[in-house]
């Protein structure tokens, strides 16, 4: 009996064969063709229906939406090792399995944006703070842990998002990424202007915040008039960038939500939903965009 990654291994040497000589897994061209295009490939829907086949894995609409996710690129301690090391918290994943993803992680290493080419929908995760150069202000005291690969690393990702029409979900420091990346900036040290810690009341401790929404939004749409979440942050959006829409705001008036405009899904939160897996109303909305965008 053949099995089905041997039937696979078939598969991907066909694909390879037709690479090598400047062909394209459905196309017919030799390799003496002139004027080959060399550029990486995006896999055609028959490369994977192929592959699908091959394993006996759904396609098409059958298939659960494949959520590409960002991740960190830290120190880590795992075992024995001490290591850095692609993390990510667990509850991401939970939270776009629980609405009926599949999470794809995506390292800030060997950035290529042609990946979301694979992919039905995109979150940009939390993190550290976003470096101030990228948006031409020079550090603040309390700025810290700044990360400029990851920061190139997303923004590449977000704009050919937003290129593709991809769904985008962006998680509090994806916010301001966001933000960032459409030519926005960023208040480093909130505390400075609310005057108060609660985004981030103690190293480690999620806060926690309410939320009202602007009515006729995509954010109001899926959470209603008020939401509350858990937060954890000492930056904010400060000039929304122009294709942004402020879509929800704190009682302090620190921007919470944004939208993309003329996108069907791109938004961006200042909290952490996937911290509180008994709602997962952003990421079931995340998810049926993205079933969506492929149907």
């Amino acid at each position: 009996m053949v099995s089905n990654a041997f039937r696979a291994c078939r598969v991907v040497q066909r694909l390879l064969r037709g690479t090598r000589h400047g062909t394209s897994p459905h196309g017919t061209e030799g390799h003496d063709a002139p004027h080959r295009d060399l550029r990486p490939r995006t896999p055609s829907y028959r490369t994977e229906h192929l592959l699908a086949t091959a394993l006996d894995y759904p396609t098409g609409p059958e298939r659960p939406p494949r959520i590409g996710i960002t991740t960190y690129l830290e120190p880590a301690t795992w075992g024995i090792w001490n290591r850095e090391a692609a993390i990510l918290p667990r509850v991401y994943l939970d939270a776009i399995a629980a609405a009926g993803g599949t999470p794809i992680l995506l390292p800030p290493v060997g950035t290529d944006p042609s990946v979301l080419g694979l992919l039905d929908g995109l979150v940009i995760a939390g993190g550290c703070d976003v470096d101030p150069g990228s948006y031409g202000a020079t550090p603040h005291p309390e700025t810290a842990d700044t990360r400029p690969g990851r920061d190139h690393h997303e923004t590449v990702l977000i704009r050919e998002a937003l290129d593709r029409e991809l769904p985008l979900l962006a998680v509090c420091r994806g916010l301001q990424m966001l933000n960032v990346a459409l030519g926005g900036t960023l208040h480093q040290h909130l505390p400075d202007v609310v005057a108060h810690e609660a985004h981030r009341p103690q190293p480690a401790v999620f806060g926690a915040v309410e939320v009202k929404t602007e009515p006729g939004t995509l954010t109001a749409r899926i959470l209603g008039e008020r939401a509350t979440g858990s937060c954890y942050h000492h930056q904010a959006l400060d000039v929304v960038a122009p294709d942004l829409r402020v879509t929800a705001r704190a009682g302090d008036g620190t921007v919470e939500a944004a939208e993309v405009a003329g996108h069907d899904f791109a938004l961006g939160v200042q909290w952490h939903p996937e911290e509180t897996l008994d709602d997962l109303r952003l990421f079931t909305a995340l998810i049926d965009a993205s079933r969506r965008s492929t149907a």
